[in-house]
């Protein structure tokens, strides 16, 4: 009989060896539970088919089809990545809706002497004990965010607060994208359900009882929106502010971005929708710049004719509760350092 799992923590931690989701690769890459390999029952393309045959010729037609399909790429991943399992291992199996597909995967698996199970409602299961954790309930976590001018390496800092036993969240890891027109990340964004799976997940394993620290950011990181409860307990949330000076701001952002600043071609296509907002000739400066290589320069020069009064308008309207201020002299591993200490310090007193 199909496990129902009734909370995110309860699927989380299933306790079974393995957990398959043998839905189509295309379906897996959008989004799976937490650890599931993916063994398809079908392929994109035989998924395809079937759909069709089920659609234009009868559901019969595609059942039969599709059954024959299916038993032929269980018996190959049996043959294959599933031949070395012994006798005590037990799988977790799902698909879509927990139906057809998994049905038959854990029944013929059963039939070889494995405790298979699995999962009732599927993957859809899964997805709405997300959805409710991030949309539907309020968040239970309290949280702090961690705030300051671009280019003061609030990203870094935070699994330098993690090694002091801070919780934190990191947005920008989760979402690929350092939250900026110049942050895009090698390899691109996950889909937004692969990253608010992300995100329930980190939070399902952090201690409600204790702060959060989370690095201030708009309601949008590139195209992947921060989901609804998360949101308004960032709006809620007090503020620990990252003072340092331009020079050091500059030096660090010219290391940080050097893959993308260093090259003219990237600056030109990724700052071009500045162009009416801050001048043809303001943004062509910055294009000869990162030609020169002049990267300090550039940096500077984003800070202060773009991001500085971005930040100032910002914070003139979303204006919070500060909880303390921690200034440094410089960005480098050691300013890093100081500015954690000091961190870790005010959060652990609130």
């Amino acid at each position: 009989m199909p496990i129902e799992f009734t909370s995110l923590d309860a699927i989380l931690n299933h306790g079974f060896d393995t957990v398959i989701d043998v839905r189509s690769p295309a379906e897996f890459a959008e989004d799976h539970i937490p650890g599931a390999i993916n063994l398809p029952a079908l392929s994109n393309e035989q998924r395809a088919e079937v759909g069709t045959i089920y659609k234009q010729i009868s559901a019969f037609d595609g059942r039969k089809i599709g059954a024959g399909m299916v038993i032929r790429n269980v018996a190959d991943h049996i043959d294959g990545p599933l031949m070395e399992k012994d006798g005590a291992w037990r799988p977790l199996v799902y698909c879509w809706r927990g139906g057809q597909r998994s049905g038959v995967f854990s029944t013929l698996l059963s039939e070889i002497g494995w405790r298979a199970d699995t999962v009732k409602g599927g993957y859809t299961s899964f997805r709405r004990l997300v959805k409710t954790s991030l949309y539907d309930d309020p968040l239970p976590h309290r949280i702090v965010l961690l705030d300051g001018f671009t280019g003061t390496a609030k990203t870094e800092i935070l699994p330098r607060l993690a090694a002091r036993g801070v919780q934190v969240i990191d947005l920008e890891g989760l979402a690929r994208h350092r939250g900026s027109l110049l942050g895009g990340m090698p390899g691109g964004q996950p889909s937004q359900k692969a990253f608010e799976t992300g995100l329930a997940t980190a939070l399902s394993k952090l201690d409600p009882a204790r702060p959060v620290v989370v690095e201030a950011e708009s309601s949008k990181i590139g195209r992947i929106a921060i989901p609804a409860s998360v949101w308004a307990a960032m709006l809620a949330a007090p503020r620990i502010v990252i003072q340092a000076p331009m020079v050091a701001r500059a030096a660090y952002l010219a290391t940080a971005y050097r893959e993308v600043i260093e090259d003219p071609e990237i600056v030109t296509e990724k700052l071009e929708p500045l162009r009416r907002l801050r001048g043809h000739a303001t943004v062509d400066r910055w294009v000869a710049l990162s030609a020169e290589g002049a990267l300090v320069d550039l940096s500077y020069a984003l800070m202060v004719d773009h991001y500085d009064p971005s930040y100032a308008k910002s914070r003139r309207i979303d204006e919070r509760e500060v909880l303390t201020e921690v200034s440094v002299d410089t960005l480098d591993d050691v300013g890093q350092e100081r500015a954690a200490d000091g961190i870790a310090a005010a959060v652990n007193t609130w």
